[in-house]
């Protein structure tokens, strides 16, 4: 008996070690954390999606997802054959009078437009997880590196898990950025990273920012779930809509389908961009994260005139091969006459542009 409780002891000291570093962030607590739960999504000492959502859907077991990922035998293309096709655009030595969206890999991007700079959920490392070792980059997805980021005005986080919040980057960027939005909680993180709270600003759903240049940025709501340790949804979700002068763009953020899209879709559609999640699904956790037909009904939900599809062809983080997303959507959205716009890594799309055409590049 006291042989296993030292083992438990030890094993719980290692959890601590372990979570204690730098790029497990900080719990909120004090002001922070009586706000949160102030929220009217704070419920039971956690955050919660507007309707109930499992982890696993019905039919599915964790064990055996367990077993599938770590055992089964994996797709052959679960990881690229060849280096990912991309381009290493200078995002310093961009025009401010540019008007620019540019993919970083899996879903992290830049958009330029109205003067204004903005960088959402950069991973800039070569692995989307707290170690080197573990969730490495594909060959050719990582070209862009912290030092590739100009002076921000906004960095803009939807959720807190590690392949959308980036230690590295994000405190290599923190005297580029000017101010940093965040869903309730998350600037915990940031501020042990050396984020001071006036460069945070830090909401819950429904709340409506005034931005420089006349631009606006709306929290709106996502299907998701939180954490960089065991603990769960100890921090908020969400998606954004930004809205300028002369754009207004959906920033979906992880999420499952759900009522949410419509409503956001009725309240502050239609939207010139879509920029939605698609990639790392499974029917298992289809709750979470939506599958292709889910980004399909998604956008045209939200009505979108151009959907970009992010996500997907940096990290495996699911079982499907690392191209099939890309080319579900594509499919299905022919079918329903969906302009989705598909550019490599790199590669700019002109948000003043009508008529943007990409190649299929994950064919090649």
């Amino acid at each position: 008996m006291i042989y296993l409780l030292i083992v438990i002891a030890v094993f719980i000291a290692l959890y601590f070690i372990i979570t204690g570093q730098q790029a497990f962030g900080a719990e909120p607590k004090g002001e922070r954390l009586q706000r949160m739960k102030q929220s009217k999504l704070y419920k039971d000492k956690q955050f919660q999606n507007l309707s109930p959502t499992p982890s696993i859907a019905e039919g599915y077991s964790m064990p055996k997802v367990m077993y599938d990922f770590f055992f089964a035998k994996k797709n052959p293309l679960l990881k690229p054959l060849k280096n990912i096709p991309s381009v290493h655009t200078d995002l310093r030595n961009l025009s401010k009078r540019e008007e620019v969206f540019i993919w970083l890999g899996h879903s992290s991007y830049y958009i330029q437009t109205d003067g204004l700079s903005f960088l959402i959920d950069p991973v800039l490392s070569s692995y989307g997880s707290p170690f080197k070792f573990f969730n490495k980059a594909f060959a050719g997805s990582d070209i862009f590196k912290p030092e590739d980021i100009p002076n921000l005005d906004y960095l803009i986080i939807t959720h807190d898990h590690f392949d959308h919040l980036d230690y590295p980057t994000v405190k290599a960027i923190r005297n580029r950025v000017n101010k940093a939005i965040l869903p309730l909680g998350v600037g915990a993180h940031l501020e042990r990273w050396g984020y001071t709270p006036d460069q945070l600003i830090e909401e819950e759903w429904g709340t409506s920012i005034d931005l420089k240049n006349d631009s606006t940025i709306i929290y709106t709501p996502a299907r998701h779930f939180s954490g960089r340790k065991v603990k769960r949804n100890n921090t908020l979700w969400t998606s954004y809509v930004l809205e300028t002068p002369t754009k207004k763009i959906f920033l979906g953020g992880d999420s499952g389908y759900d009522t949410h899209f419509k409503m956001i879709g009725e309240t502050y559609g239609p939207f010139d961009f879509a920029i939605i999640e698609n990639g790392q699904y499974n029917e298992a956790w289809k709750y979470i994260h939506a599958l292709p037909e889910d980004v399909i009904q998604a956008s045209i939900d939200v009505n979108a005139k151009n959907i970009i599809p992010v996500h997907s062809s940096k990290f495996a983080l699911a079982l499907h091969a690392w191209n099939e997303p890309l080319k579900k959507v594509t499919e299905l959205g022919k079918g329903k006459n969906l302009n989705i716009l598909t550019p490599m890594i790199g590669e700019i799309v002109d948000l003043n542009k009508a008529d943007n055409h990409f190649t299929t590049w994950w064919e090649d």
